[in-house]
C-alpha cells in the first residue's frame, strides 16, 4: 500500500467512542478509526483488531461528527473527504463526499457499513482503502503488563473477500481475526484492503464489513440488516425491564434514560441470567463488587438484576484455599478473566477473591432482594452459599487480632488494597505514611454489620430462631465494636481503617458515608458525619470527594484520594437520608445532576475534585470508564434516597417517608412498579413547600406516606 499523505496526526485528539455485547467491547476514535494504542476490538479479554483505518485517497477524511445513539448500539460517523487528485476524470475538491461510518456489535462481532455520497459536479472513482492489524494482545499487555513470551502468530490468508489472521497462544489455544467485505478488492493483503468504487454525481455507494473469529458467510446488506434488527430487539427487551421514571425536567429525563441504556449495555445475559458487567474499556467482565452495588442501586426498581448476580456469585463461590487467587471457601468472587494471560495463570484474576468486601455485601444483597420483592424461592435455592459466606466472613474475624473483617493479599501478584479503594496509595495514616497489615476498612465493617442482620432477618422468617438470634446479637457487637475502635472523638469521624497494630487511621474519608448507609452510628455521631461530608474540604460543589481536602495524600486527580465517584456519593446520600437528611440530599443530587450534564448525561467512573468554580464545569478524570455500571446507577439510589421509597415486598407495602424532589423538578412519575405480582404507580408533586405523593389504587399494596 502507498505511504499516507497526511497533515500532522490529530487523531490522539478526538473523543473516543465504545461499543458493547456479550464478552465484547469495540474502542475506536470519533473517525472510527482503530489505532493500535490501548483501543480495539476485544474479545474475551484478548485485541482481536488493533488497527482499523479508512484512508480516501491517501487521505484521512475530515471528521464533522460523531455520536452513538441513544440506545448505546449505533455508532455514527459523519466525514467528508479532502482534497482529491485527478485520477482521470476531474480532480475533486474537498468537502464534497459525505462518507458515512455505521457500525454496532453483534453476537460478538463487528457489522460496518460505509456509505459514500457524491455532492460534487463530477462523477468520482474513489481509492478506498482499510488498513488492518491483529496483535492479539491480552488485555493487561495492552494496559501495560509486560510478559516474558508471548505465543505465535500463524501465517495470514488474504484472498477473495477475506482476511484471516491468527494467532495461537501459549495456552495452545488459537485465536482468528477475520475480517470480510461485500465487494471485491483491488487488491488484498494481510494488512490491507484497497478498492476503486465508482460513485456518480448525486449518487450512492455502500460497502458492507464484517469482523469476528470466524467467517462462515460473506458480508452483506441483507445480513447487516438483519443482525441490526436482531439487535433492537434484544436491547429493547433490556429496556423494557423494572419501572419506568419520567420526571416534568426534560434534561433530568436525558440523565435517567442514558443511564438506563449504559445500564442496558453493560448488562449481559449469562446461564446464570443478567448480570451488569463493570465498565467499559477496561472492566468489561463480570466484577463481584460493582455487580452487587449496581444491583442495590437499581433494586427497588428492577429486581431482576439482583437475582441475576445472585446466582452467578453462587455459582463462583470459592471452594478451596489458593493463596494465589486470594480465596478461601466460601469468599464471593471479586474479578473473571477469559484471556490468555490469565488462563495461564501469569496474572490471578481467571477467577480472582481478592475483595473482602464482596461477600457481605452479598449476603446483604440476598436480604434486600428478598425484603424488597418477598421471593422466598432465590434466597432458598442459594442458602448454603449465603452459611457459607458469613462462616467465611466470622472466621477471617476470630483469626484478626482486632477482630474485624479484615485483608492482606495471598501473594505480591494480588492487589495489595483489597476494599472498594484498591489502589496502591488509598489507604495510609494522618501523616501520610502507609500502615502495616492486615487492615480492617471502616465501611467493610458497616457491611458487615448489615450481613448479620440480614442473615438475622432472612433465619427468622425460615423459622429459625436460634440462627436469627446468633446473627442478630453478633450484629449488635460488631456495632458496638466499631463505634468503640473506629471513632475518633477529637474529629468527630470515623477513621478509615485500624491497621494490623490495632492503630487507627485517622483519616476522613467518604467511606464513612458507608457506615451511614449501613445504619452503624448512633444519631449524634451519624450527623457530625453528615456536617462533614456535605462541608467545603469534602464536598466540591460537584459531589462528595473520596477524601477531604485538608488531609495528606490529598490530590483530586488521584484515582481514590481526592477525586469524586457517583456510585460512592450515591451511597453516602443514601446513608445521609437515612439519618434524617433528605433535604441535604436534594442539593447533593442537584450537583451531581449538573456534573452528568457536563458530561453529555453520562456520568464517568470517576472524575477530578476540584473545587467547583462559576462558568466552569467539573475536570475529567482522563482514563475513566465510560460507561461504568454502577456510576450509571447511582441516579437511581439518588432518586429512592430523596423520595424516601421502601419497598416491602413480604408484606406488599411501599413506605414513603417525608418525600423531597430533585431541585428544578416539579413532579416525578413512577409506573410499573412490581410488587410480587402486582404493580403501582406513583406520582411525586410539589406543592408550596411540600411534596405530596399519589399512589395509583391497588386493593393488594398498601401505601404508607409519612409527608
Amino acid at each position: 500500500m502507498t505511504a499516507v499523505d497526511d497533515p500532522a496526526d490529530e487523531r490522539g485528539l478526538l473523543p473516543r467512542f465504545t461499543l458493547k455485547d456479550g464478552n465484547a467491547f469495540l474502542l475506536a476514535d470519533a473517525l472510527g478509526d482503530i489505532q493500535g494504542r490501548d483501543d480495539g476490538l476485544f474479545v474475551n479479554d484478548t485485541r482481536l483488531l488493533s488497527r482499523f483505518e479508512l484512508i480516501i485517497a491517501r487521505r484521512r477524511p475530515s471528521l464533522l461528527g460523531a455520536a452513538i445513539d441513544q440506545n448505546n448500539t449505533l455508532f455514527t460517523a459523519h466525514l467528508t473527504n479532502r482534497p482529491l487528485p485527478s485520477l482521470g476524470e476531474e480532480s475533486i475538491p474537498k468537502g464534497v463526499i459525505h462518507i458515512e461510518r455505521q457500525r454496532f456489535l453483534y453476537d460478538e462481532r463487528l457489522f460496518e457499513h460505509l456509505r459514500l455520497h457524491n455532492f460534487s459536479e463530477e462523477n468520482a472513482s474513489l481509492p478506498v482503502c482499510f488498513r488492518v492489524a491483529a496483535d492479539f494482545a491480552d488485555i493487561f499487555e495492552v494496559q501495560g503488563h509486560v510478559r516474558a513470551a508471548r505465543g505465535e502468530f500463524l501465517p495470514a490468508r488474504a484472498d477473495g473477500r477475506i482476511i484471516e489472521l491468527g494467532y495461537r497462544g501459549r495456552d495452545a489455544r488459537v485465536r482468528r481475526t477475520c475480517i470480510g467485505f461485500s465487494s471485491d478488492p483491488q487488491s488484498i493483503s494481510a494488512t490491507a484492503a484497497e478498492f476503486l468504487i465508482p460513485v456518480k454525481r448525486g449518487a450512492i455507494a455502500d460497502l458492507f464489513i464484517e469482523i469476528a473469529p470466524t467467517m462462515s458467510e460473506l458480508p452483506s446488506a441483507e445480513r447487516y440488516a438483519s443482525a441490526e434488527q436482531q439487535l433492537k430487539h434484544s436491547m429493547h427487551l433490556r429496556l423494557a425491564q423494572g419501572a419506568s421514571i419520567n420526571t416534568s425536567g426534560r434534561l433530568f429525563n436525558e440523565w435517567i434514560d442514558k443511564s438506563r441504556s449504559d445500564l442496558a449495555l453493560l448488562t449481559t445475559s449469562l446461564e446464570t441470567g443478567p448480570y451488569p458487567y463493570a465498565g467499559i474499556p477496561w472492566f468489561a467482565t463480570q466484577f463481584g463488587r460493582d455487580a452487587i452495588i449496581t444491583a442495590m442501586q437499581t433494586l427497588w426498581v428492577n429486581p431482576e438484576l439482583a437475582a441475576g448476580v445472585l446466582a452467578f456469585l453462587a455459582s463462583t463461590q470459592a471452594r478451596t484455599e489458593s493463596s494465589f487467587r486470594d480465596s478461601q471457601p466460601g469468599k464471593i468472587m471479586h474479578e473473571t478473566r477469559r484471556g490468555e494471560m490469565a488462563l495461564l495463570d501469569e496474572v490471578p484474576f481467571a477467577q480472582y477473591y481478592g475483595g473482602v468486601d464482596t461477600t457481605p455485601l452479598f449476603v446483604m444483597l440476598a436480604g434486600a432482594y428478598e425484603k424488597r420483592t418477598g421471593d422466598r424461592s432465590v434466597v432458598d435455592k442459594y442458602w448454603d452459599h449465603i452459611l457459607a459466606a458469613v462462616s467465611w466472613i466470622e472466621q477471617r474475624m476470630r483469626l484478626s487480632p482486632t477482630g474485624f473483617l479484615d485483608y492482606a493479599r495471598g501473594e505480591k501478584t494480588g492487589l495489595a488494597n483489597q476494599a472498594w479503594k484498591d489502589s496502591q496509595d488509598s489507604m495510609f495514616h494522618a501523616d501520610g505514611h502507609f500502615p502495616r497489615g492486615p487492615l480492617a476498612v471502616v465501611e467493610v465493617q458497616g457491611y458487615v454489620y448489615a450481613a448479620f442482620n440480614s442473615i438475622s432477618e432472612l433465619a427468622a422468617v425460615r423459622g429459625d430462631r436460634a440462627t436469627s438470634d446468633y446473627w442478630r446479637v453478633r450484629g449488635e457487637q460488631l456495632r458496638r465494636a466499631i463505634e468503640e475502635q473506629f471513632w475518633l472523638p477529637e474529629l468527630g469521624f470515623y477513621a478509615i481503617a485500624i491497621d494490623g497494630d490495632g492503630t487507627p487511621c485517622r483519616v476522613r474519608a467518604s467511606n464513612a458515608g458507608h457506615l451511614l448507609f449501613c445504619g452503624v452510628p448512633e444519631f449524634e455521631r451519624a450527623g457530625r458525619v453528615c456536617d462533614q461530608l456535605l462541608a467545603q474540604q469534602s464536598s466540591s460543589g460537584w459531589g462528595i470527594r473520596t477524601l477531604a481536602s485538608d488531609q495528606a495524600r490529598y490530590n483530586p486527580m488521584s484515582y481514590h484520594n481526592g477525586s469524586i465517584w457517583p456510585h460512592d456519593c450515591a451511597i453516602c446520600a443514601a446513608g445521609i437520608a437515612r439519618y434524617g437528611g433528605r433535604g441535604r440530599v436534594a442539593k447533593l443530587l442537584s450537583d451531581i445532576f449538573e456534573a452528568a450534564n457536563h458530561f453529555g448525561m453520562r456520568l464517568p467512573e470517576l472524575y477530578c475534585g476540584f473545587e467547583r468554580i462559576p462558568g466552569q464545569g467539573p475536570v475529567a478524570y482522563p482514563v475513566a470508564c465510560l460507561p461504568q455500571a454502577w456510576a450509571s446507577g447511582a441516579v437511581f439510589m439518588l432518586l429512592q434516597s430523596v423520595l424516601g421509597i421502601q419497598i416491602d415486598g413480604r408484606s406488599k407495602e411501599v413506605h414513603i417517608e417525608r418525600p423531597v424532589l430533585p431541585i428544578g423538578i416539579e413532579s416525578l412519575a413512577i409506573t410499573n412498579l412490581k410488587i410480587g405480582e402486582s404493580s403501582i404507580d406513583l406520582e411525586f408533586h410539589r406543592l408550596g413547600n411540600e411534596v405530596v405523593a399519589a399512589p395509583s389504587k391497588r386493593a393488594d399494596i398498601k401505601v404508607m406516606a409519612l409527608l
